[in-house]
């Protein structure tokens, strides 16, 4: 089955891929590595659950904003790359929290992205992460994640 057709038999679509809204690319290869910028958990309608973990969003709510931020990932990949299948692997993800300073649950709530990829990617979805909170984030959403995959030609 391939990534598509994973997502499909998820009931997923994919996003259209996100556009830069400052002076950067949405991704970069670098050899058989692609570099993706960060990606948040926005909506269909352009809009980000606002807020920061441990008061204005619940674990729930930021495991499935990172879960959307995984869609909007594979949908940036899948721009770069014409099809999910030549993901050989997601080699590391840095994830990153709009939390308060006690909040301690950050790998948690960045499961929602890593859970999508295995689900869809399945072994090479696997990855290298970190999890780390921020003191606030783009449009004051609750996750961004950056991800390298390694690609086949």
């Amino acid at each position: 089955m391939t990534p598509e057709e994973k997502l499909a038999s998820l009931g997923l679509v994919l996003p259209e891929a996100p556009v830069p809204v400052a002076n950067y690319v949405p991704f970069r290869f670098a050899g058989n590595l692609l570099y993706l910028s960060g990606q948040g958990p926005k909506r269909a309608d352009g809009t980000y659950r606002p807020g920061r973990l441990g008061r204005d969003a619940t674990i729930e709510e930021g495991y499935e904003d990172a879960r959307l931020t995984g869609l909007n990932l594979l949908a940036v990949a899948k721009t770069a790359l014409g099809e999910l299948s030549r993901i050989e692997a997601v080699v590391k993800l840095l994830g990153m929290v709009n939390a308060e300073p006690d909040f301690s649950d950050h790998p948690k709530v960045i499961n929602g992205c890593s859970d999508l990829l295995v689900e869809v990617l399945g072994d090479a979805g696997r990855h290298a992460r970190s999890a780390v909170g921020m003191g606030s984030l783009p449009n004051r959403m609750t996750v961004e994640v950056e991800a390298i995959l390694l690609v086949r030609d």
